[in-house]
């Protein structure tokens, strides 16, 4: 059992399954233009990159191009209609803040995710209540990877950062946490790209698959 007093996640790909929705969102979008689907593995490793990533990848343009900024709206009004429909958290994590609040222990999310598709999500799944603080973009002057938004998080919930743990898929979690001063743990089984070094993260801890995380909290 570690020892910690607050668990803090990033939310895409670390806490929750976003990317059903994701992928169901853009192949209507794909569709909508006359273009063929995209593999679901492809999808899956651009939600970490966000809309722009997606748009990127799936139109081949980038976001000089003049119809850039209206695909990427077009694709977020797609996304926000049904953006928890297949959504879910990940095996095993649902356990893991059970535990968390019947011990006692606050936990929270700090997200890139901009708090309208945040808070939507959230809401849907029942999980805003029982979250003690949810960090977004919109609350902070720089995302991740700056540590502005694991500060600010810890700062809510009145804990020292050095007594929280932060888990992340994405090296810019890692690097966030570390420069808050929290310790951290690389959620492997996230949206991780082809050929990323996880090791290379320096996370204190590396998790394979979402549910052999509470047997190293616990």
């Amino acid at each position: 059992m570690l020892d910690f007093k607050a668990l803090l996640f990033d939310l895409d790909g670390t806490l929750l399954d976003t990317a059903p929705d994701f992928i169901s969102a853009l192949n209507i979008q794909l569709a909508r233009h006359g273009r063929a689907a995209l593999p679901d593995s492809a999808v899956r490793t651009s939600v970490t990159n966000g809309s722009v990533g997606l748009i990127q990848d799936a139109f081949g343009i980038t976001p000089e191009h003049p119809q850039f900024e209206i695909l990427r709206e077009e694709f977020l009004s797609l996304y926000f209609a049904n953006l928890a429909d297949k959504t879910a958290l990940f095996d095993g994590l649902e356990q893991v803040l059970s535990e968390c609040d019947a011990r006692g222990i606050p936990w929270g999310i700090v997200t890139n995710k901009p708090w309208k598709y945040t808070e939507a999500a959230l809401a849907q799944l029942n999980l805003m209540a029982g979250a003690a603080t949810v960090i977004c973009p919109d609350h902070v002057k720089q995302p991740k990877p700056h540590p502005e938004a694991i500060l600010l998080a810890c700062q809510q919930i009145s804990i020292a950062p050095s007594d929280c743990l932060y888990v992340g898929d994405h090296v810019r979690d890692i690097e966030a946490g570390r420069a808050a001063g929290t310790r951290n743990i690389a959620a492997a089984w996230g949206y991780i790209e082809p050929g990323e070094d996880i090791v290379g993260w320096r996370a204190d801890w590396i998790v394979n698959q979402s549910n052999q995380l509470h047997s190293l909290l616990f």
